[in-house]
């Protein structure tokens, strides 16, 4: 996660999908895929941010800096299309140098809650990965760049996969043709477990996620 002053009370918040340059005064302002953002100044040391589309909230963080500066607690929940919510802590370590909440950081906390992820047939050999309806994933294994959407996508995403072999995909999402990230997901050899290492650009530990096959 990068933060970046742009002067005065203007930032440019970077969460994976390409930089949403923003004013921290609370107000909600155009962000990627028709999106709002709104950052509000809670105190010295406490930000509220906030997204939501069509008028629905779609997430909060609370954001809080140690005394030192050098480490932000994350209280970050996502409401579904029903509202119900889901919550997860993140701590996240500074990387490099910035001032107050502008910086480049690194989360150091697993994830301590869990979701469901259904694996379906897509288009021939392809695959769909589906955590809900508006969450969808449909991948071709032709190794060409397809658009993305869906939300929190930045403009102008693509993504390519291949298969690797016969348990183990790669896919490298790019912005802008500019690859992001690179990705592989991975079946256990009784094929009763799936692990998906995620290696975003500019970030040094992948994050890594297990599943059990139900």
């Amino acid at each position: 996660m990068k933060v970046e002053s742009l002067g005065g009370n203007k930032y440019a918040f970077d969460f994976g999908g390409g930089p949403e340059r923003i004013a921290v005064d609370g107000t909600d302002q155009q962000a990627v895929q028709g999106t709002m953002l709104s950052v509000t100044v809670e105190g010295p040391d406490s930000w509220k941010v906030a997204r939501k589309k069509d008028g629905r909230v779609l997430l909060t963080a609370v954001w809080k800096l140690s005394p030192d500066g050098n480490t932000l607690t994350d209280n970050y929940t996502e409401f579904g299309p029903n509202g119900s919510p889901s919550t997860v802590n993140y701590m996240y370590n500074r990387t490099e140098a910035g001032t107050g909440f502008a910086g480049t950081w690194e989360s150091t906390m697993p994830m301590t809650s869990s979701f469901v992820l259904q694996i379906r047939p897509y288009e021939g050999n392809g695959l769909s990965f589906i955590r809900s309806p508006q969450d969808t994933r449909n991948l071709k294994f032709d190794g060409k760049d397809y658009p993305v959407e869906g939300r929190g996508v930045a403009q102008d995403s693509t993504s390519s996969a291949r298969r690797v072999d016969e348990r183990t995909l790669e896919i490298i999402d790019k912005v802008n043709s500019k690859v992001t990230r690179t990705e592989r997901r991975e079946l256990s050899p009784d094929l009763k477990m799936l692990t998906r290492t995620v290696r975003p650009v500019g970030q040094r530990e992948p994050a890594i996620f297990v599943f059990e096959r139900q």
